[in-house]
């Protein structure tokens, strides 16, 4: 089959499209022919090396993580699906590779695709849905009526946070620029922060969650517009014990992790709040739960541009300039 590979760590210099070997398909996997695939920020940092310490990839190595296709083969215990169904997923982080024609994914991983959904608005959502929803719902447990700011409200993530709180029952504040205030508006953000005239820490206040993909500053900033009792939840953050925890880490990587959030955790014990970084997890049993909300239209994808797959090494890099305008990048195989 032909994918996109990484054969050394580093930049594009060190991707190539090749033929490689079809997937191995396990008793509970899943065959999936490949008809779209999201590009994410996660594939440029894993292309990088920047997750090498606790995601130890053996190159060469498919990249991507977000996918929507048929069902072509299913494993002898494989019970969820069947031939010819259209599904979508984040796959597992230690099987992702949906840069390519052809992926084995865990029916565990699996759900079916939105019917509402074009195969490429399907592959936009998979990695930043379960992120938003394992940050609003299984950590935060957003209740209606709380107030939650999320950053970067027109990005990826940002987007689908936006109207996943609002369909939570939440009062959403968001920041972003000039040029996207009315799609941020238009996803149902009651008030909108233009970042380039305003400064989101001199207007809000009082909030119970943030959701920040910056880190650095924005991250810092977010600590003192919570009130107490508060939660920030960060993607772009330094990864804390528990992460460190969660993982399985050795000692070494534990004691880093510790003294890389130190200060963030710090400052939110002083302020009586609290800090947690997240690195999303696969599931569709949690894609399962977003269906509904997305079949009723109260999440839609947002796509900035779709690029066919001999282009794939143009839309990482699209993204990595950040050109997109909002949302999500998309490549095809079809």
């Amino acid at each position: 089959m032909r994918a996109l590979v990484v054969e050394t760590y580093g930049g594009q210099a060190g991707m190539r499209t090749a033929e490689t070997p079809d997937p191995q398909v396990g008793d509970d996997d899943v065959l999936v022919k490949i008809h779209a695939a999201g590009v994410n920020p996660l594939d440029l940092r894993i292309r990088n090396g920047d997750f090498k310490a606790f995601l130890p990839y053996r190159l060469p190595l498919v990249l991507g993580n977000d996918l929507a296709g048929t069902v072509v083969r299913v494993g002898p215990s494989v019970t969820r699906f069947a031939v010819g169904d259209e599904v979508y997923a984040r796959p597992d982080k230690d099987r992702i590779g949906t840069f390519a024609e052809l992926i084995a994914v865990h029916q565990d991983d699996l759900a079916p695709k939105p019917a509402t959904l074009t195969m490429a608005e399907a592959a936009s959502l998979p990695l930043v849905a379960l992120t938003a929803w394992q940050a609003l719902v299984e950590r935060a447990h957003v209740q209606p009526g709380q107030k939650v700011l999320i950053h970067a409200g027109a990005g990826g993530l940002g987007s689908i946070a936006v109207q996943l709180a609002k369909a939570l029952g939440a009062h959403v504040a968001t920041t972003v620029s000039t040029a996207k205030v009315d799609l941020a508006r238009g996803l149902g953000a009651d008030i909108v922060v233009d970042y380039r005239t305003q400064d989101f820490e001199e207007v809000l206040d009082d909030y119970d969650v943030v959701l920040d993909s910056l880190g650095g500053e924005t991250l810092t900033k977010s600590l003192r517009v919570l009130k107490p009792g508060g939660t920030a939840i960060s993607v772009a953050g330094p990864p804390d014990p528990a992460f460190a925890r969660e993982l399985g880490a050795n000692p070494f990587l534990r004691l880093a992790m510790t003294a890389l959030s130190f200060t963030t955790r710090r400052e939110a014990k002083r302020r009586g709040v609290t800090y947690s970084f997240l690195f999303m997890k696969a599931s569709g049993d949690q894609l399962r739960e977003l269906t509904p909300l997305i079949d009723a239209g109260k999440i839609r994808p947002v796509v900035d541009r779709v690029f066919p797959f001999d282009e794939t090494l143009q839309a990482m890099e699209y993204v990595e300039k950040g050109r997109a305008k909002a949302g999500k990048v998309v490549v095809t195989m079809m």
